[in-house]
């Protein structure tokens, strides 16, 4: 916990500093969420293919990107709120302007309590 996905569309991948992302993101984490930042984890998904309304996707005029945080239960719809809007604000920041449109968005989720986990 917490357990971070990011899917993205694949045809941003050069313009979207991944790393420096995931580093933000985990400090905002445990700045917001109160979360360790040893139990920060993100998996980058990128997306083969993104379609967008009517349009072609083969004129990759659209990009998405998605990112899902999973906390354990406890957190405010306050504290839900603020980390969303902050990933929003480093989707700006991390991903440079490359023509395309940019669709962001992100939500914070309670894992259900039957979430378990273990090391090796």
């Amino acid at each position: 916990m917490p357990q971070i996905t990011v899917d993205y569309s694949a045809t941003m991948a050069p313009v979207f500093d991944r790393a420096a992302f995931a580093h933000a993101l985990h400090t905002a984490t445990v700045e917001i969420a109160a979360a360790k930042p040893e139990a920060c984890k993100t998996q980058f998904r990128p997306s083969a293919f993104t379609a967008f309304g009517y349009e072609d996707p083969e004129d990759q005029h659209h990009a998405i990107v998605h990112v899902t945080i999973g906390l354990l239960a406890g957190r405010t719809d306050e504290t839900k709120a603020q980390l969303t809007e902050t990933v929003l604000e480093l989707l700006r920041t991390h991903v440079e302007d490359d023509g395309f449109v940019l669709h962001a968005s992100a939500e914070v989720r309670d894992l259900d309590p039957s979430y378990r986990k273990f090391e090796r």
